[in-house]
């Protein structure tokens, strides 16, 4: 991550999920990054509605010189990059995992601007809308609102590997030639 808001809001996530592959979204408090708001939004996970923008930050939104709320978040991406985003919003959603990107955006005055877009996944619970956070933020000063989002790169956070506790394994026989194994600990 290059820009110190996305490591800093990463790090906060971060700390929160433990050592879970997601935090639950009632975790997540804005007085700890209280600083960060402006660029933070929320999408909710509903692929029929194309991944409304639930929240955004004034910051965000001043970025395109318009509210998104409500607004479906790969549209604000060109043709080419609505595909790949719908894709990496899936992934981060479904596997909980968090995404990194670069975007490139171009300026009233015609100048590329380089930003960068996290997404971090909540912790699904059953009866609850599944949903997501994340923070984008220019990496450089910009003039004016910007124009459609083009995705320039893009890549996923693994989790730290999982360590299991060995089992001890019970063998017996339910019926001729089916074998169980039931796990003890």
């Amino acid at each position: 991550m290059k820009h110190p808001s996305s490591r800093a809001f990463f790090s906060y996530w971060d700390d929160k999920r433990g050592g879970r592959r997601a935090p639950e979204r009632s975790e997540i408090e804005p007085g700890p990054v209280r600083e960060l708001l402006g660029d933070v939004f929320v999408l909710s996970y509903d692929k029929r509605s194309r991944f409304p923008v639930r929240v955004a930050g004034t910051r965000v939104c001043a970025l395109l010189a318009r509210d998104l709320k409500g607004c479906a978040f790969p549209a604000l991406f060109d043709a080419a990059s609505r595909g790949e985003i719908e894709d990496i919003i899936t992934i981060a959603a479904e596997d909980l995992l968090a995404a990194v990107a670069g975007i490139t955006a171009t300026s009233d005055a015609g100048a590329p601007v380089h930003l960068e877009l996290l997404l971090l996944p909540f912790s699904t619970r059953a009866h609850t809308p599944i949903s997501l956070t994340g923070l984008l933020a220019p990496l450089g000063e910009y003039q004016g609102p910007l124009g459609a989002f083009r995705l320039t790169s893009y890549r996923f956070l693994t989790h730290p590997p999982q360590r299991f506790r060995p089992r001890a394994l019970r063998r017996w026989q339910a019926a001729r030639g089916l074998m169980v194994y039931e796990g003890l600990r």
